[in-house]
């Protein structure tokens, strides 16, 4: 569906995406990439139904001659829902020639993030007037081993009950963005039947697979 909005405020986002600088290798910089802006030109032209309206005339007849006009555009994919849970799945493999590889680099992800540099100016779930998004991490997913074969394992964390999250899932209230710490509690490892508690430096330096994350 495309839909005509103001070229000015197009591709507005909550917080400026320009006071980022995100460090390479880390989740903001994933993001930074996934939501920058991309030039649409050559054989990525945008098929522009007022363009060929102008230029041919009615639809009508355009379909009999398949005749369109194409136009260079700008296209940028941003969040324009604030969703209660917050989950970031990882591309862990790359193709190498004709076999698939798992990379092991470690990707930077902290316990409390910014969604605000992008998510639309009027983006949905988000008080008038604020201009921070924040999730609080609860749970992360790491792979060890290789594409072949390998063990999953999770970091959860026991924590008492949102209350804000319960307003904005239940009610649709999106709460005010006034904590800016992670929600207190203790971190545990699983894997398969073994528990242990963990601090959350051990976490943070986990090889993430999938990140889940809390609307604060």
């Amino acid at each position: 569906e495309v839909s005509t909005e103001d070229p000015e405020t197009a591709f507005c986002t909550l917080a400026n995406r320009e006071d980022l600088n995100p460090e390479e290798g880390s989740i903001h910089h994933c993001l930074y990439q996934f939501t920058r802006n991309e030039k649409l030109t050559e054989t990525n032209k945008l098929l522009c139904d007022v363009c060929t309206q102008r230029h041919y005339g009615p639809k009508k007849n355009i379909k009999s001659e398949k005749r369109y006009v194409y136009t260079n555009a700008k296209k940028q994919m941003l969040i324009s829902l604030a969703p209660p849970i917050l989950t970031l799945h990882l591309k862990r493999f790359q193709q190498a020639g004709f076999n698939l590889r798992k990379v092991n680099r470690h990707i930077q992800f902290p316990e409390v993030i910014d969604l605000a540099p992008f998510c639309t100016a009027k983006c949905k779930n988000v008080a008038e007037g604020d201009t921070k998004v924040l999730y609080s991490l609860y749970g992360v997913v790491e792979h060890s081993g290789t594409m072949r074969s390998g063990h999953y394992t999770a970091y959860a964390k026991m924590r008492s009950m949102n209350n804000r999250l319960s307003e904005l899932v239940l009610r649709g209230q999106p709460p005010q963005a006034s904590e800016t710490e992670p929600v207190k509690g203790q971190w545990f490892h699983i894997s398969d039947t073994h528990v242990q508690a963990v601090s959350a430096s051990k976490v943070l330096s986990s090889q993430a697979y999938l990140l889940f994350y809390e609307r604060l």
